[in-house]
């Protein structure tokens, strides 16, 4: 096959959706969101599952990619719909941390042109152990950098999706070809060791 098949696709397209995943994998670890370090995770064992596929020609291995391209996707919207706060949900809630932690996206605090001050707690009763922070000038809300990345994690997974159905598709018309051609040798065989 050249270089410019759809296996050659595919396997670059999953190495830039493992450098995509590696890249949300460190800012959800730095802002503790336990949820999508889960869920980054799994994705990246399931797109490295897909690349050994592709470059082992391995059909079984890129249709568990596939199927997952797909969950993958739901999540992401998931996501979109969590940070843009849409039918109910609100992004100061503690579900990205599973309950666990006061903890908020990083790009809460650092993203482009944020300027962080740290505020001491009030003595009006609130809890002694946080100290509350104030975030203004940001050039970009950390919600739209956030629904950027789901984005992003949303067309490569659309993309794989069809590149790797493209690609098994290939694979077993090749293995349809091989297994045919295997079993017009042994009859030929056949035939050659009867008429000796």
């Amino acid at each position: 096959m050249g270089c410019c098949t759809g296996r050659c696709s595919l396997i670059c397209l999953c190495a830039l959706q493992l450098l995509s995943a590696l890249e949300r994998q460190i800012f959800d670890f730095l802002g503790f969101q336990w949820a999508p370090i889960l869920g980054n995770f799994l994705h990246i064992i399931v797109v490295i599952l897909g690349l050994f596929g592709t470059i082992q020609y391995r059909p079984r291995y890129i249709v568990v990619y596939t199927v997952w391209t797909a969950l993958w996707v739901t999540w992401n919207v998931f996501i979109i719909c969590f940070y843009l706060e849409v039918g109910g949900l609100s992004k100061d809630t503690d579900l990205m941390t599973f309950n666990i932690s006061v903890h908020r996206s990083w790009w809460r605090e650092h993203g482009p042109g944020c300027v962080r001050r740290v505020l001491p707690p009030s003595a009006h009763g609130m809890m002694d152990d946080y100290t509350y922070v104030s975030v203004t000038g940001c050039f970009v809300d950390f919600q739209y950098l956030e629904v950027i990345h789901s984005a992003v994690q949303i067309l490569l997974s659309l993309v794989g999706f069809v590149y790797a159905c493209y690609v098994i598709s290939i694979f077993m018309e090749e293995e349809d070809t091989y297994s045919c051609g295997l079993h017009i040798f042994k009859l030929f065989f056949q035939r050659l060791q009867i008429v000796e």
